[in-house]
């Protein structure tokens, strides 16, 4: 476990941050010591989200309402959480969009969309963020997805948008590593209570058989992902750039359902 506080004295900004993954990861931020600000369009929601953290963690947290596809307004959120936190350590790219349709049928307006919110609102709040918090130890994280390398029906317009996440996130660490700015991703597997596992597996016994094929045989949680945040972001991840970091239990390596653990005669 890591030390309570090994985030103190830390400025962190996470847009997307109102729900699901993202808030989760706010949360884990907060409780070791992290002041955050959380970022999303809907301003009833972000407030709900700071509530939560400040109940669940009692640390000081705030929110900006704004639309990552709007640079200007990023721009104006970060100096925000600045004017409040002080300047910023960790920038947490988490906004994104997503839903379940074939090529054929996902129109040209639909296909821009996902991308303006995951890739383009990677780079604003990347790009924002770089002017901001150009330090040493700067630590700059996307969220992308299984599906930047594993091709998926009905994922056509996400595969495409995470892949692009991906070459950004190497692409920028190689740019910005002279100033001492770290860009990493993290590329989270099926993690429980998530619109996106529900999706995915609708039903129980849709989930049960997911589950059945990751190699650890669970779920991972929001707080998975907000403790790998956490090495990325201190010094137990000082030397780690332009790297994505799987945490989704083995999910990636194929169907593990198999038992491998009783002895054949």
């Amino acid at each position: 476990m890591y030390e309570p506080n090994i985030l103190r004295a830390k400025s962190a900004y996470i847009s997307g941050g109102t729900s699901g993954i993202n808030l989760g990861l706010a949360k884990t931020l907060a409780r070791h010591g992290a002041r955050v600000c959380v970022v999303g369009r809907d301003a009833a929601k972000a407030e709900r989200a700071v509530s939560e953290i400040a109940a669940e963690t009692g640390s000081e947290a705030i929110y900006v309402a704004v639309d990552v596809r709007d640079y200007e307004g990023i721009e104006a959120s970060m100096h925000e959480a600045v004017r409040h936190h002080g300047p910023l350590d960790i920038v947490v790219a988490g906004a994104a969009g997503n839903f379940f349709a074939p090529a054929v049928s996902i129109s040209a307006k639909g296909f821009k969309t996902v991308i303006d919110i995951d890739l383009l609102g990677t780079y604003h709040v990347f790009r924002a963020g770089f002017d901001v918090c150009r330090k040493p130890g700067a630590s700059l994280i996307a969220i992308t997805a299984g599906q930047a390398v594993k091709p998926m029906p009905c994922q056509a317009h996400v595969c495409a948008a995470k892949a692009g996440i991906n070459a950004l996130v190497r692409t920028l660490a190689m740019e910005w590593g002279a100033a001492g700015v770290r860009v990493n991703a993290i590329s989270p597997g099926p993690i429980e209570g998530t619109e996106g596992l529900n999706r995915l597996a609708p039903t129980a016994s849709e989930q049960a058989e997911v589950r059945g094929r990751v190699a650890l045989r669970r779920f991972g949680t929001a707080e998975d992902i907000g403790y790998a945040a956490i090495y990325l972001s201190c010094l137990l991840g000082g030397y780690v750039t332009g790297t994505i970091l799987e945490v989704e239990g083995g999910f990636q390596l194929g169907d593990a359902s198999a038992d491998c653990l009783t002895p054949t005669r």
